[in-house]
Formats: C-alpha cells, structure tokens, sequence
C-alpha cells in the first residue's frame, strides 16, 4: 500500500483526500493547520467546517506535523490558497520527499510573478517536471465528497507520472483521465475562475439565460485564445479542464468564484465580498495577474477586464452584460 500525503484541509483538500482514500491501494494522510481540524478527521472522520454533512474514511488521518505526514511519501497533492504556495513550500523545506511525485490540485497564478502553481512548485521546490502533475476539472468539493459521479483530468510531461496520479486518484465515483498539456490544464483551470465571476456577476444583477450562456461562449473563445498564446492545445480548452470546469462552475451556486460574482453584482464591494467569504475565491486574485500575461502576449480578453473594472469599482454591475456580449469596435467575427 502506498502512502500519500495531501497538504491542505479545506474543502478541495479534504475531499481529494477522500477520493484517494476511496482507493484501497493508497494509505492516506492529511496535513491540516489546525488541531481541531485534524482531530475531528480522527475521531469523528468528519471536518464539519468545510464538509457538513460528510462522512469521511475510517482509513484516513490527519495531522499537524508536516514532517510526519510527508515523511516515505509517494505522492504528495498540495491544496492551499494560491497565494501561500511559496511560503508553505518554503516552510516544508527539505521534508518534501525529493522522489515523490507532486501533485497541484490548485488554480491560480501567482499574483507578483504571474506564475502557474506547477511553475512555483518547479522554481521554489527544485522539483523537476517530470515529477510535477496538476489535476483540473469539475470539481465542486461537496458533489465530489458525496461521491457524485464525476471525472478529472492528471495532466504531466511525463507519461509514467500522470499514469500513477490517475491509478491513485480513480475509485468506484471519480475517474481521471490523462494528457500531456499540462500548460493547457492549469490554464484551463484558472481562467474558467474568472469567467465564473462574471456569470456570478450578471446572476447577481438578474440576467437570465441567455445572457449567461453568451458570456460562457465567449469566455470560452476568450480563456482558449490566451491559453494557446502561452503554448496550450485548443483541444484542451473543450475538455474537462476547460469547458467542462467552466460549465460546473459557472452554473453552480456551490462554486465560490460564482459565489463572489454574485455578490458582487449584488453590490458589495469587493472587501465586503472577501469579508463575506468563508473560503477563497481563487478567481478574484488571478484578474490582474492574468491580465498582465494577455498584454504581454497581445490577446484581447474584454470580459476579464470588464470583471477587473467591477471589482475595482469602476463600473456597475448592472452595466457589464452589454460590455461583455459584443465587440465595443464593431461587428467581428465569432
């Protein structure tokens, strides 16, 4: 039985735990920050504040202590905010195990340095890629940990790495695919967010229907340009690290970037919306990064910047829907 450790027990951390614990070959363990976290995984097999309702594995255990939870690890999966990558890397230090595989399960960038997580992972942890894989898809942690049907996608430059995360992170409920383009799945992952936020925005407002399904086509149009300006494959932008994380997403009032949307067109402010929010909202800090690689690349990306003008509260909610469902230059083609 193989040991894994799964870094990070919020929401997505808990339930990817679950899924690998699903499994019977793995043997797995989760790094929690908190004591009472970890103690109610332990002896209650449940974490109430970011899972209600959910059973979790008799077989799975946590921890506070990093060293004991890395320590013989074969796989390690790290969910974390975005934003704290680096310094939790920097902290565990030389406890990574230097021949385990390790898994992002975020999706984001790196606010200052505009960096994917696998890249922060690579550049922090001298960790070569051919031991870096990412997972994306639909993945709404509550539907997941109910064991609702659903599937994945373990993306990897190397073949033998993505085979051994799909192998360790399928069960009877959750199945993962593989492929190769790992820019394309992380990208995919990240920019879906911020689409989501709009959607959020104009539900907020009360759009109906149509409204939304025009700015997710768009959005669509929009996240696959940018992608294949940084090296990704078109056909991964209608997988299930594109389209089909965009589709749950977007429509999903258990997703925290809709969430955020909403709240937004609802008229709070974007401190209000990040006070409000129990979790993170990984889509509300990628906008300015993620604009900055469009324009260094020369991609247009008008909803992300109309979403940027919300939350800087430079524009009314109210007014995006026009600015997001046409060209302001014109008649264009689609």
């Amino acid at each position: 039985m193989a040991k894994i450790a799964v870094m990070g027990a919020g929401s997505w951390g808990t339930t990817f735990a679950k899924v690998l614990a699903d499994n019977s070959a793995n043997e797995v363990v989760l790094w929690a920050r908190r004591q009472d976290v970890a103690d109610e995984i332990n002896n209650d097999h449940r974490n109430g504040d970011y899972l209600p309702g959910i059973a979790l594995p008799k077989s799975l255990t946590a921890s506070t202590d990093v060293a004991s939870v890395l320590s013989e690890a074969t796989q390690v999966y790290i969910s974390v905010p975005s934003q704290s990558l680096r310094s939790n890397l920097e902290d565990w230090g030389k406890q990574l195990p230097q021949d385990a595989i390790i898994v992002s399960l975020m999706k984001g960038v790196e606010q200052e340095t505009g960096l994917r997580m696998s890249e922060v992972i690579q550049q922090v942890a001298g960790i070569d890629p051919q031991r870096i894989a990412v997972v994306s898809g639909p993945n709404l942690s509550l539907e997941i940990a109910a064991e609702e049907p659903t599937a994945s996608v373990a993306s990897s430059v190397s073949d033998a790495t993505r085979t051994a995360v799909a192998e360790a992170a399928s069960n009877e409920y959750f199945t993962t695919f593989t492929n190769d383009d790992v820019i394309g799945t992380e990208f995919g992952g990240i920019l879906k967010n911020l689409i989501a936020v709009a959607i959020g925005i104009v539900n907020g407002v009360g759009y109906g229907q149509n409204t939304k399904a025009s700015i997710m086509t768009r959005g669509l149009a929009e996240l696959t340009r940018f992608a294949v300006a940084y090296g990704a494959e078109e056909k991964t932008m209608v997988g299930l690290a594109g389209l089909g994380d965009l589709i749950a997403t977007s429509e999903s009032s258990l997703s925290r970037n809709h969430k955020a949307g909403e709240m937004l067109g609802k008229g709070y402010t974007l401190k209000e919306v990040q006070k409000r929010m129990s979790q993170t909202a990984e889509g509300l800090a990628s906008v300015a990064p993620i604009l900055r690689l469009a324009k260094a690349k020369n991609v247009s990306m008008p909803i992300v910047e109309q979403v940027q003008l919300v939350l800087e509260g430079k524009m009314n909610p109210r007014d995006i829907a026009p600015h997001l469902t046409h060209a302001s230059d014109g008649p264009v083609n689609e």
